[in-house]
C-alpha cells in the first residue's frame, strides 16, 4: 500500500483552510500532519478535526511550523505569505499556493523558491476554473481576427467579504486571453461616464459582490451578430480545497519548479 502524503495546512482555522482538513481527512491518500495558524490566532490548542466540523483528528492548530511534510497547502493572507514561502524552503518542504491576492514581489518570490522547492501556484485551485481558462484562450486564439472584431468584458461575482477586486481569477482570465490577442491589449476596470466608442484593443473587466457567493465567472467574447460566453461558478468552496489537494498529489516526487493548475490538469 502506498504511505498518504502527509500535508500540512497553513489557515487552518480559516473558511479554506477548515474545508481542507475536512477534505483531507476523508481521503485515505492523506494523512494531516500540522495545522497552522499565526500565533494570535485565537483556535490554537484546538482540534483541527472538530473546528473544521468533522471527528477529531488529533492535530491541534498550532503556529509551530512542522520539521516534515510532504506539502503545505496555503490558504492564507497576502501578509502571510513571505513567511509561508521561507518556512517551506527552511524546511524544504513542497508548496500548493493558494492564497490570492498576491504582490508582483511575491510571485518573484515564488519563481526564486521554485528554484528549490516544487510549487503550485494559481490563482484558482478550481480544475473547473482552470478547464475553463483553457477554452477561453482557445476562443481568443480561434476568434482573435475574426471580421468586425472582437470584445472581451470579464465578469466576475463572490462574497461581500472578498477585499480584492477584481479577483485574481479574473485578472488571469485577461492575461491568458491577451496573450493571445497581442501586445497592446488594454485592461480597463469598470465604466462610467462619457468614455466614448469602446477601443478594439481592451478587456474589460467588472467586479461584483453580493451575499456568500464563492465564485463566479462569466467571460464574454462578442462579435458583430454573434457572441461567446463561458461561465463557470461555484456552489461552495469545496472545489478550490479539492483541487488544492489535487495539487498536492501531484506534487510528490515532483522535480523544483514553478507548476500551475493547467500542470495538474495535464493541459500545458
Amino acid at each position: 500500500m502506498t504511505e498518504p502524503i502527509r500535508v500540512a495546512v497553513h489557515g487552518a482555522a480559516g473558511r479554506m483552510g477548515r474545508r481542507v482538513v475536512a477534505l483531507a481527512a476523508q481521503d485515505p491518500d492523506f494523512e494531516i500532519v500540522a495545522a497552522i495558524e499565526h500565533a494570535d490566532c485565537s483556535d490554537l490548542g484546538h482540534d483541527a478535526g472538530l473546528l473544521a466540523g468533522i471527528p477529531a483528528v488529533d492535530i491541534p492548530v498550532a503556529s509551530q511550523w512542522p520539521g516534515f511534510a510532504d506539502a503545505v497547502i496555503d490558504f492564507s493572507l497576502p501578509s502571510a505569505v513571505d513567511g509561508v514561502i521561507a518556512n517551506c524552503i527552511a524546511a524544504k518542504i513542497p508548496l500548493v499556493m493558494a492564497t490570492t491576492g498576491l504582490s508582483p514581489e511575491q510571485k518573484n518570490q515564488l519563481a526564486e523558491a521554485a528554484k528549490t522547492l516544487p510549487i503550485v501556484w494559481a490563482p484558482s485551485m478550481s480544475l473547473a476554473v482552470n478547464l475553463t481558462m483553457k477554452l477561453a484562450q482557445q476562443v481568443a486564439a480561434t476568434l482573435k481576427d475574426v471580421p468586425g472584431g472582437m470584445d472581451v468584458e470579464i465578469l466576475e461575482r463572490h462574497h461581500r467579504y472578498k477585499a480584492d477586486a477584481p479577483s485574481g481569477t479574473a485578472l488571469r482570465f485577461g492575461e491568458l486571453i491577451a496573450q493571445q490577442l497581442g501586445d497592446d491589449i488594454r485592461h480597463v476596470h469598470g465604466r462610467e461616464g462619457e468614455t466614448g466608442q469602446r477601443s478594439r484593443n481592451e478587456i474589460g473587466y467588472h467586479a461584483i459582490r453580493v451575499g456568500d457567493n464563492p465564485g463566479e465567472h462569466t467571460i464574454v467574447f462578442g462579435m458583430l451578430g454573434e457572441k461567446i460566453e463561458l461561465n463557470v461558478g461555484a456552489s461552495n468552496r469545496d472545489c478550490y480545497a479539492s483541487g488544492a489537494l489535487t495539487a498536492a498529489k501531484f506534487l510528490k516526487d515532483r522535480e523544483p519548479g514553478l507548476y500551475s493548475m493547467f500542470d495538474v490538469l495535464g493541459l500545458s
